[in-house]
C-alpha cells in the first residue's frame, strides 16, 4: 500500500466549539511521510504544529495540541476524517485557535477532502502492527482500552453512562472502507448535567443544538428549558421521546457509541503512524485515548527499533578488526570498547563488543553480580560512532572525537559476561563543523539495552611537524 495525500487544498469554515469564533481551516497537499500537521497562519511566523500525541497539553471536552506559542483545539474530529479516508499526508492551515466544530461529527471534513481527491505517492505506507497485547486501564473510572493483533484496524467501542436514558451502547467497524456510512456522521453528545457545568464555566461558547446531541439526564419543567434555551440563544426548546434535548433525530440508534467510536479514531491518530491491529475500547475518553496512545506510540518506537536491529554473523569477515580500528581510534588497553566493526556507510555504522568476565572493571563493580556499566555502553557506541565520523576524513590517524553532550539515555535491560553488545550509530543530521549528531541504539540479541543520542566534535590533532 502506498502512501496517499490530497490531490488540491480545500477549505472549510465554521465556529470552534469552545472559543466560539469564527476559523477558516484549509487541507493541502503534502509530501510523502509529512504526515498531519497544523499551521497557525494567523500568528507570527505561521508556526507549525505536529499532530503527535507527545504534543497533546489537554484532553478537557477534546484534544488539544500545542508547539511553542502555538494552540490547536479539538482536533480530534478532522484527524478522525483523514484516517477514516486513508490519507497519510496533510498541511492543515488554520488561522485560530481551535478546529470548526460543524455539526458535530467528521461528516463534513469527509465531504470536502473527498471533494480534493487522493494523490497516491510514491513512498510506501509504513505501519504500527499489533504484534502482542497492549492495554490500559483506569481503575477510578473503569475504562479500558486493549490493541490486539489483526490484520487491518478494527475498532469496537462500548459505553455506559449509568443513566436512564442512555444505557448500555456498542458500535464497531471492522472496515475503514465503512468509515463514510457508519461512523462519520456520528455527531458529539453532552449530558444536560454537564452543558449547564460548561456554560457555567464560559466554555461551549460555539455550542449548538445543531452540532451536539444534549441527552437530558434529569427532568425539567418547561421555565427551566425555556431558561436554558435563551442560554443557547433559542426560542424554544423540548425534550423528545428519546430524551434527547432538541428535536433532530438521531443519526443511528446508538450514535452516542459510534460517536466515541470517532474519537478514539482520531485520538489514536496522533500516534503518527497507521495500525494494524484491533482496538477495543470500554468507556473510552480522550484523556484515556490519550494516554493509550501513548503507549502505542512508544510500542511502535521499540518496534521500529528492533525493526531495524543489525544482523550480525561472527562467522564473516568484518570491515575492521581490532587492528584496524586502533589505527583510527586513539584509545587503547583498557579503554579499547569495540572489538570489530560489521557495517559502515555515509550515515551509519555498526559495531560489536564482546563482554569478557575478564573486563577490568568487574572486580570492583557489582563484583558478586557483574554487570558492565552503561555510562561504558554509552562510550562504546561513541567509540563506534567515532568510526563513522573518522570514515569522513582522509586521515583518521589525524583527527580525535570528543564527547560534547549526551541526551535522551536510557537503559532498558542488564549486561552480562558473555553477551555480544551490538552497537549502532545512525546520523541524526549531517555533519557539519565536525559536529557529529548521532542517534545510539545498543543490542544484546533480540532486546534493545541502553539508547541515547550522542554530540561529538571531530578535531584535528595538533602534528609536531606543522
Amino acid at each position: 500500500m502506498k502512501q496517499h495525500t490530497i490531490k488540491k487544498s480545500v477549505t472549510v469554515k465554521g465556529v470552534g466549539l469552545h472559543t466560539g469564533k469564527s476559523v477558516k481551516m484549509t487541507f493541502k497537499p503534502a509530501p510523502a511521510n509529512h504526515g498531519f500537521k497544523f499551521q497557525r497562519i494567523d500568528l507570527e511566523d505561521k508556526p507549525v504544529v505536529s499532530a503527535d500525541v507527545n504534543k497533546v497539553v489537554s484532553t478537557n471536552r477534546g484534544t488539544t495540541i500545542k508547539s511553542g506559542d502555538a494552540i490547536v483545539s479539538t482536533v480530534e474530529h478532522t484527524l478522525s476524517a483523514l484516517v477514516g479516508l486513508a490519507i497519510d499526508n496533510v498541511l492543515i492551515e488554520i488561522d485560530g485557535p481551535e478546529a470548526p466544530i460543524m455539526d458535530g461529527s467528521a461528516i463534513d471534513f469527509v465531504k470536502k477532502l473527498e471533494k480534493a481527491g487522493l494523490q497516491e505517492l510514491e513512498a510506501d505506507r509504513q505501519y504500527f502492527e499489533i504484534t502482542d497485547p497492549i492495554s490500559y486501564k483506569d481503575e477510578e473510572t473503569g475504562t479500558e482500552l486493549l490493541a490486539l493483533p489483526s490484520n487491518s484496524f478494527e475498532i469496537t467501542t462500548m459505553i455506559d453512562f449509568n443513566s436512564d436514558f442512555l444505557g448500555h451502547q456498542y458500535a464497531s467497524l471492522d472496515s475503514m472502507d465503512d468509515f463514510k456510512k457508519e461512523i462519520a456522521a456520528s455527531r458529539t453528545f453532552v449530558f444536560l448535567h454537564e452543558l449547564e457545568q460548561l456554560l457555567d464555566q464560559d466554555l461551549i461558547k460555539g455550542g449548538d443544538l445543531d452540532n451536539a446531541i444534549v441527552i437530558a439526564d434529569r427532568k425539567m419543567n418547561q421555565k427551566e428549558l425555556d431558561a436554558l434555551a435563551k442560554r443557547l440563544n433559542k426560542p424554544s426548546m423540548k425534550i423528545d421521546k428519546e430524551g434527547v434535548l432538541n428535536t433532530t433525530k438521531l443519526h443511528f440508534e446508538n450514535e452516542p457509541a459510534r460517536h466515541k467510536l470517532l474519537d478514539v479514531i482520531g485520538d489514536i491518530a496522533l500516534v503518527g503512524k497507521p495500525i494494524k491491529g484491533r482496538i477495543v475500547a470500554t468507556k473510552p475518553g480522550h484523556t484515556a485515548n490519550i494516554e493509550f496512545a501513548k503507549l502505542l506510540k512508544k510500542a511502535y518506537q521499540e518496534q521500529r527499533k528492533l525493526k531495524g536491529m543489525p544482523k550480525y554473523d561472527p562467522k564473516i569477515e568484518p570491515l575492521y578488526d581490532i587492528v584496524a580500528i586502533q589505527k583510527m581510534i586513539p584509545h587503547r588497553f583498557p579503554f579499547v570498547l569495540v572489538d570489530k566493526i560489521i557495517e559502515l556507510s555515509d550515515k551509519h555504522v555498526v559495531g560489536v563488543k564482546n563482554i569478557s568476565f575478564n573486563e577490568y572493571f568487574f572486580q570492583g563493580h557489582f563484583p558478586n553480580n557483574p554487570i558492565f556499566p552503561g555510562v561504558l555502553q554509552m562510550e562504546a557506541l561513541a567509540q563506534t560512532g567515532g568510526i563513522l565520523a573518522l570514515s569522513t576524513v582522509p586521515d583518521p590517524e589525524n583527527w580525535d572525537t570528543y564527547f560534547l553532550k549526551i541526551d535522551n539515555a536510557k537503559f532498558k535491560s542488564k549486561v552480562v559476561p558473555g553477551d555480544t553488545l551490538i552497537l549502532k550509530m545512525e546520523l541524526l543530521s549531517p555533519i557539519r563543523r565536525g559536529i557529529v549528531h548521532m542517534q545510539g541504539t545498543a543490542y544484546v540479541g533480540n532486546k534493545i539495552v541502553s539508547e541515547g543520542e550522542l554530540t561529538a566534535q571531530i578535531v584535528r590533532r595538533k602534528i609536531e611537524d606543522e
